[in-house]
């Protein structure tokens, strides 16, 4: 498989409110294998969104100081970037109030979470509001 291939099959995965034992398992392998291949073959962009998947993969499966790690590390990259589209600021700040909220940071938690659902709220384009969507209905409410 392709890594988009591999990126898209994790981030599906990622998606469902509920996944078996084998699904996190699948998850993340595909999510490994995708930023493994973009890392070697793929441009900053892509190794940036291999790290964002990682973050979100590690929070879900309740492994916050992995998912802070990947997290800030893509976040730092995209809202770095001026060529960073709004749809993946909008991710970046999702993907790090659940890595957050995994490492039980809650002032992070917040501030990230209302980010994201601002940024999110203003995205234009219906496919990059629904792909949003569909992350950030992940990632819990703060306290």
């Amino acid at each position: 498989m392709s890594a988009e291939e591999l990126n898209n099959r994790a981030w599906r995965l990622a998606e469902k409110v509920l996944r078996t034992p084998a699904e996190n398992e699948e998850m993340l392998k595909a999510a490994k294998a995708a930023a493994q291949q973009w890392e070697k073959d793929g441009d900053e962009m892509e190794r940036a969104r291999g790290a964002i998947l990682l973050g979100q993969v590690y929070a879900l499966l309740g492994d916050g100081k992995q998912a802070l790690h990947y997290a800030r590390t893509a976040f730092a990259y995209v809202t770095e970037n001026d060529d960073s589209p709004a749809w993946q600021v909008a991710f970046a700040h999702a993907v790090m109030a659940n890595a957050a909220a995994a490492h039980g940071d809650g002032s992070l938690h917040k501030t990230h979470y209302q980010h994201a659902k601002t940024l999110g709220s203003a995205l234009t384009d219906d496919d990059e509001r629904a792909l949003f969507e569909a992350t950030f209905h992940t990632v819990p409410v703060p306290a």
